[in-house]
């Protein structure tokens, strides 16, 4: 049995056969022999290898996660395949302090499992050799994975370099929910108090919150309601909706949207402005919590949990999270409200389906054939539900139909809880098809999938930007221009609305985002676009 400890010194590079060549920071081919044979390894079928294979696997987890050798999955991985894993998968934070020196060092592990690269990281460690291009060895070992790219061209285009190369397997799960991450709400019980209807338009909106400021809608005498509160560059917070409502503009957390595959800029045109400037005017009437643009979320999240309730309206993700299961019943998902211009516009956020970085393999790998093999088999659509949820006949079991649904949870314990503690994660797919097929969304992701398709997905008023992974040079245009713009767009637009100074800034603000690079950078990202595009046809 070969076995060796994470973080001990990588194995020397050598040549022989079954070689593997990829391109250094210097554009020399470096090559390494593949030592799968040396365990009797089976191109097809299991075991993997005929003699037990010790790899060693490096990462991070969730923060409920145990042992992943302790997990009932994992274990029946080793029972299929003949090969065995070292884990040293940390919590994120642990796994980030010593991420950067196992890179700089050299000390790696045979594999990253739930990686925690950034693109940047992907990037600069697969064009340094630190991480083996996967391209030849996913067609000549991964037929399950080489299928599904074949049929989706768009997810080979997500995981591929500028230069051609695969360094990272992906993570893909299509609900079709994180575009729309920013629900609004509504308390109806206080729209009952003051004898106001449900809002469908922004004006009518306005009306309700000026009255939730105005009429004491929660009774106790006291002036403390709070008509209107969000966060400002959080997940799922955000007033992006209003700015389109109100300006016609719509906005994302990056402040980059497409539209008829061309990229903008969102956050200094007219509408974008307008949209500002109206909310301006709102917190000037007090309708706009204070702490919008300070509180962090579990802050915001305490909001309405006082046994008096002083919440009117709020984005966020889900209901139950922000109010407490006893206020459900009172309130209400608003959607999208039917703006000044009498459209009704949904924001797309940039948030992708599609992530990187959920496995790579390392220069340290001697045995990279079967490494890839063992990775093929989590592309399964049943491997990647199990993955991704846990085992069936602990998370999971068939319907009537053949379709995995959830088991319902034991009492005191959360589906997401749950999930963490059983499911080890890494590189799997599932695609929108698959939930239909195969694995029936969670309950509290299948409930969001249908206010998306009400509420939202009618809507849309422009593309997200798709997973390009961009270059080297690329990521050197953008990242520190973007990284200040995107402080200067955040500072101003708080500023803007409790100051109420937008019209006497505006020019300047202009200029300095010029001065910035603003337009450089959406060039940038034009170029990597029509790239993906080209991928992806």
């Amino acid at each position: 049995m070969r076995h060796r400890r994470f973080l001990i010194a990588s194995a020397t590079v050598v040549t022989g056969a079954l070689l593997l060549a990829g391109c250094t920071g210097s554009d020399t081919a470096a090559e390494i022999e593949d030592k799968s044979g040396d365990f009797g390894f089976n191109e097809e079928g299991l075991p993997i290898v005929d003699e037990t294979l010790t790899l060693t696997f490096g990462g991070t987890k969730a923060p409920l996660a145990p042992e992943f050798s302790e997990m009932e999955l994992v274990q029946q991985w080793e029972a299929d395949t003949n090969i065995a894993i070292e884990w040293e998968n940390l919590p994120d934070q642990v796994y980030a302090e010593k991420k950067n020196l196992m890179l700089a060092s050299g000390d790696l592990p045979d594999v990253l499992f739930n990686t925690g690269l950034s693109d940047a990281e992907i990037v600069e460690n697969g064009s340094n050799g630190t991480l083996l291009p996967l391209e030849d060895l996913i067609a000549e070992h991964a037929p399950t994975l080489t299928a599904i790219l074949d049929e989706r061209p768009d997810i080979r285009a997500a995981i591929t370099a500028s230069d051609g190369h695969i360094y990272s397997l992906p993570n893909v799960e299509e609900l079709g929910i994180v575009q729309y991450p920013n629900f609004l709400y509504i308390n109806t019980a206080w729209l009952d108090a003051v004898g106001l209807p449900m809002p469908t338009t922004i004006d009518e909106y306005r009306e309700a919150l000026t009255a939730f400021k105005t009429q004491d809608p929660n009774g106790n005498g006291i002036a403390d309601e709070i008509p209107l509160s969000f966060r400002t560059d959080s997940f799922c917070a955000n007033p992006h909706d209003l700015i389109a409502a109100l300006g016609g503009q719509p906005e994302n957390n990056d402040h980059r949207i497409v539209r008829d595959d061309t990229v903008e800029f969102t956050a200094d045109t007219d509408g974008y402005k307008a949209g500002v400037s109206a909310l301006g005017e709102w917190y000037a009437d007090g309708l706009i919590d204070p702490e919008s643009f300070s509180q962090d979320d579990t802050a915001y999240l305490a909001k309405n949990k006082a046994a008096t309730p002083i919440l009117g309206s709020f984005f966020w993700w889900e209901l139950k999270e922000m109010v407490g299961d006893e206020r459900v019943g009172d309130y209400a998902l608003l959607g999208i409200l039917e703006g000044t211009d009498g459209e009704k516009l949904a924001s797309v956020s940039n948030y992708p389906e599609v992530s990187r970085g959920a496995m790579a393999i390392t220069r340290s790998n001697e045995y990279p054939a079967a490494t890839m093999r063992w990775a093929d088999r989590l592309f399964d659509p049943v491997m990647s539900a199990q993955t991704s949820w846990g085992p069936i006949g602990v998370t999971l079991e068939e319907d009537a139909e053949g379709v995995l649904v959830q088991i319902p949870v034991a009492p005191g314990e959360s589906e997401g809880e749950r999930r963490q503690a059983v499911a080890p994660g890494g590189p799997r797919i599932v695609t929108a098809q698959d939930f239909e097929t195969v694995v029936a969304p969670e309950p509290r992701a299948k409930e969001r999938q249908d206010l998306v398709a009400e509420y939202y997905a009618p809507y849309q008023a422009n593309d997200g930007y798709p997973p390009v992974l961009l270059s080297n040079e690329e990521l050197e245009q953008v990242s520190f221009a973007t990284t200040d713009i995107n402080t200067l767009v955040k500072e101003k637009f708080a500023a803007w609305i409790v100051d109420g100074t937008i019209d006497s800034e505006w020019d300047a603000y202009v200029s300095q985002l010029e001065s910035l690079g603003v337009d450089d950078v959406i060039a940038t990202y034009q170029q990597a676009y029509d790239r993906f595009q080209e991928g992806g046809e």
